[in-house]
């Protein structure tokens, strides 16, 4: 679906104005030039900025093209479509078995899915959906630090 830049644009506006108001009531450090709302508030501005630039550039377009929603090709394909219901059901899988079954296990059985409905053969997919999860849990693991789950490793927990 290919959606107008003016609705992404009335998006973008609403979450930068959103955050500047927000921020007003974070607290000032005594001493120091700048505080914590220095770093939002310069996001949220960027967001304002870029929500207006899309607004003006989709109301331009809106002219020539009176549809603010438009379906592409790929959603009269059953393949396309599986691929997406796939992916977005790869998410709630995460959710829902991230905790109990570990990162390693529920990462593996996604990436091995949605290699599957990408037609990759089931060797290559099994070893790059191996090796991707034990890339990403090295990295965010052992090099970032975040508390991946363990889940049915526990006890090989390293």
């Amino acid at each position: 679906m290919k959606i107008s830049d003016t609705i992404f644009g009335l998006i973008f506006l609403a979450l930068g104005t959103s955050v500047l108001l927000a921020i007003k009531g974070f607290p000032n450090i005594p001493g120091q030039p700048v505080g914590p709302a220095l770093f939002p508030g310069l996001i949220a501005t960027g967001l304002c900025i870029t929500g207006v630039m899309l607004m003006i550039k989709g109301l331009l377009r809106h002219k020539t093209s009176n549809a603010w929603f438009t379906w592409e090709d790929w959603v009269h394909s059953p393949r396309h479509v599986l691929a997406l219901c796939t992916l977005l059901a790869s998410v709630v899988f995460y959710i829902v078995f991230a905790n109990s079954l570990g990162f390693l296990p529920t990462s593996f059985l996604m990436l091995v899915a949605l290699f599957k409905v990408l037609q990759m053969g089931w060797r290559r997919a099994l070893m790059v959906a191996l090796m991707a999860s034990l890339v990403v849990h090295f990295a965010f693991y052992k090099l970032l630090r975040v508390p991946l789950p363990w889940g049915v490793l526990t006890p090989w927990a390293w």
